[in-house]
């Protein structure tokens, strides 16, 4: 197996913590999913998706190093609330898969240890390690980048539109039932896939700091491009381009047969679009308000436990294994998601046109704010856009308040 052989040196640096990296895991009993306390051993917890790639990829570190990892497979769902819980009671693992916007949550609540990539992090997309970045550190070893883009159906629309009306024109002239679909929840509206309509209008949710992170102190959400993105969500509304009837589900069934010529969503929905017989193309999302159309970008990764005793042998395991360039593209085919190691993404990019549309829009997308903050943002947010949408008030008084309550919430 082919390793990244870039951080040995940087590993060595630390390695004279070594003693303790292979003396033992965090505490815990194997059938509890913790760490072996054997010397030399890790354990991680891994989703059935990602099972069998890691499966080889600790097999090749054994081999290699002597040091035993234990994968134990746990429900995607449940890895974060079964982390938070076990990691201070020693039951944890050393190492579990996951998604960039729990680093909030972990990092509160102690539970996450940085993870030092040194010159390995620049072999990865930029957008991947901002992403798992918190407080000026990086805590995950990202595997995967995923976003939504412009999903068209070439036969009915034969260009890409450049803005917002072209889509709208183009929709219109291919004489669907919809010139456009995006599934909206008819309880709680969809802002993750009508934030880049949002930010085409220059509003952010919060403001960023110089290195890119979050910054909770600063809630743009409410400025003036805010008040127009509340005016234009009311006139879609009203002209029925934005329907909330139309779920998830029901957007993609009508894409699907054929119904309307553009689907905002993610690669998750490419597949059945192409198994019903749609020739696709994956574009840039049109601006509307016109600044560009950024959605928010969400990485999955592996993170490293704040109570594992195996530092060195963990960091080594991540970087010089799971962030090999064989790994991240097996990982890559199993997933379905553009690689994060910028060497599997490239070599995606170059074989896959559907891969490469996604990649294109994800690398100007923004990372998924992981800070706790956004809890509060969720809370109000989604409502009070389908309430826009309904035409259930004056856009700009509501949104407005849905700022403030943001605001108060946040404290």
């Amino acid at each position: 197996m082919m390793v990244n052989r870039k951080t040995v040196l940087a590993l060595g640096a630390i390695a004279t913590v070594g003693a303790l990296a292979l003396a033992g895991c965090a505490s815990g009993g194997a059938d509890e999913g913790g760490a072996d306390e054997t010397a030399g051993a890790l354990t991680v917890w891994v989703d059935a998706d990602r099972a069998a790639v890691l499966k080889d990829a600790a097999a090749d570190f054994e081999s290699e190093t002597g040091v035993k990892v234990t994968l134990v497979q746990k429900d995607f769902g449940e890895i974060r609330d079964q982390f938070v819980a076990q990691v201070p009671t020693g039951e944890g693992p050393d190492i579990a898969v996951g998604a960039h916007d729990w680093l909030g949550t972990l990092v509160t609540n102690g539970v996450v240890a940085p993870i030092e990539l040194g010159d390995a992090a620049a072999d990865f997309e930029q957008v991947s390690i901002d992403a798992w970045s918190y407080d000026g550190n990086v805590y995950g070893l990202p595997y995967s980048i995923e976003n939504i883009a412009l999903v068209r159906n070439t036969d009915l629309a034969p260009e890409a539109p450049a803005t917002w009306d072209e889509l709208v024109a183009a929709g219109t002239a291919a004489g669907t039932e919809s010139p456009f679909l995006v599934g909206l929840d008819p309880a709680a509206g969809d802002p993750y896939h009508l934030y880049p309509f949002q930010t085409s209008f220059g509003a952010p949710v919060f403001g960023q700091n110089a290195d890119g992170s979050y910054n909770a102190a600063d809630l743009q959400i409410g400025n003036a491009g805010g008040d127009a993105f509340a005016a234009w969500l009311a006139a879609q509304g009203a002209a029925g381009i934005l329907n909330p009837n139309i779920d998830g589900d029901l957007a993609r069934e009508n894409f699907n047969a054929g119904k309307s010529p553009f689907f905002l969503t993610g690669p998750w929905n490419v597949p059945s679009a192409q198994e019903a017989g749609i020739n696709v193309s994956v574009d840039a999302i049109p601006s509307a308000g016109g600044q560009p159309a950024q959605p928010f970008v969400g990485v999955q990764g592996f993170f490293l436990s704040a109570k594992s005793a195996n530092v060195v042998a963990a960091t080594n395991f991540l970087i010089n294994y799971v962030g090999s360039e064989a790994v991240q593209t097996a990982l890559y085919e199993v997933g379905g998601r553009a690689p994060a190691l910028s060497a599997a993404f490239d070599a995606a990019v170059a074989s896959d046109p559907i891969v490469a549309g996604f990649g294109s829009v994800g690398a100007e997308a923004v990372p998924m704010p992981s800070i706790p903050q956004m809890g509060s943002v969720w809370e109000f947010w989604g409502v009070t856009e389908l309430a826009i949408i309904k035409g259930e008030g004056d856009p700009a008084t509501l949104w407005q308040k849905m700022s403030s309550d943001i605001a108060n919430a946040i404290g």
